[in-house]
C-alpha cells in the first residue's frame, strides 16, 4: 500500500528554548526566515505525502494557528492533541484514530534533513517489503548514548545501505552499545505499530518509549532500516538550532554569499 500520511509530533514544551519558548513554540522557532516545521512539511510533500497530521498540545494554539494556513494543493495539513505528555510512543499513538489502517510517516521536526532523499527510501523500501522501516546512521561511539542503538544484519534489497535491525536498545551506557549506528527521526510503520504500542510498558519516567514498540518489531524481524549519510541538522538544542540556521543560510542562493563574506570578514580581524 502506498505511504500518503506523515505524523509530525510536535508536543514538546522546549524547555531548552526557554524563554523564547513562552511565546513561541520551538517548532516555529525560524531557520534564516523559513519556520523549522516548515522544512519537515516540504519534506513529507517531496516524499510523496498527501496529508500531514501534527500532533501537539492545546497549550500550544499557535501549531494550530499556522497548521490551518500551512495546506497547499500538494498537502493537506491537520492536527491531533497529545492531551498529556506521555512520550513520543504516546504522541505516535495519537494519531491512530486519523491514520487509519494505512502505512505512514513519522517525522521528529527537531531533525531537518538536507532534502528529502532517506525517507524517499524508507518508503521505497517499505511499499516492497511490506515491513516497517527506520532512518540510521553511524556515529562516533562517544555519541551512541544519546540516541536508539541498533544491532543489524545484512538485508538483500534494491534500497541501497539497506539492513534487518535485530536489536533496538535506547539510550545505552557505552559498554552496552550493540553497534555504532544510531536511529535518526524518520520512521516508515505499518499500521500495526499502533498494536505494538498499546502494549508497551512505561518506562521509569511514565513515558512510552517508541523504542520498545521498535524492538517488538525487531524480534519479530519486521524492522529494516536504511543506513545514511544525509545531511541532518539536529535543531533539538539552542546550539544545534544556531549551526542549522548558519549552515543552512550559507547554502542558500540569496543571502549565503552576503553571509559567507560576513564571516570571513568577522573571524580574520
Amino acid at each position: 500500500m502506498a505511504v500518503r500520511t506523515a505524523v509530525i509530533p510536535a508536543a514538546g514544551m522546549g524547555t531548552r528554548f526557554l524563554p523564547a519558548t513562552r511565546a513561541t513554540p520551538k517548532e516555529l522557532l525560524p531557520i534564516y526566515d523559513t519556520p523549522a516545521l516548515q522544512f519537515v512539511i516540504d519534506e513529507a510533500a517531496q516524499a510523496g505525502c498527501t496529508r500531514v497530521v501534527i500532533v501537539t498540545s492545546r497549550a500550544k494554539p499557535s501549531i494550530e494557528s499556522y497548521a490551518s494556513a500551512a495546506s497547499t494543493d500538494k498537502v493537506a495539513v491537520s492536527v491531533v492533541y497529545q492531551d498529556s505528555p506521555l512520550g513520543l510512543g504516546h504522541a505516535v499513538s495519537c494519531a491512530r484514530q486519523v491514520v487509519g489502517d494505512e502505512p505512514f510517516v513519522v517525522m521528529l521536526p527537531d531533525e531537518i534533513m538536507g532534502d528529502a532523499s532517506l525517507t524517499k527510501q524508507l518508503v521505497a523500501l517499505h511499499e516492497k517489503s511490506g515491513k516497517s522501516s527506520i532512518g540510521l546512521k553511524r556515529v562516533a561511539a562517544t555519541e551512541v548514548s544519546s540516541y536508539g542503538n541498533v544491532k543489524v544484519a545484512v538485508y538483500k534489497s534494491d534500497t541501497e545501505d539497506a539492513v534487518e535491525i535485530l536489536q533496538v536498545v535506547e539510550k545505552p551506557k557505552p559498554a552496552d552499545a550493540v553497534s555504532d549506528i544510531v536511529i535518526i527521526g524518520r520512521y516508515v510503520f505499518s499500521p500495526n505499530i499502533f498494536d505494538k504500542l498499546e502494549q508497551i510498558k512505561p518506562s521509569a519516567n511514565g513515558e512510552l518509549q517508541l523504542t520498545d514498540a521498535l524492538e517488538m518489531l525487531a524480534n519479530e524481524r519486521a524492522l529494516l532500516g536504511v543506513v545514511s549519510e544525509i545531511t541532518r541538522y539536529d535543531t533539538g538544542t539552542p546550539m544545534g538550532l544556531l549551526r542549522a540556521v548558519i549552515e543552512i543560510a550559507l547554502e542558500r542562493k540569496d543571502v549565503g554569499q552576503q553571509l559567507n563574506s560576513w564571516l570571513k570578514e568577522k573571524f580574520n580581524k
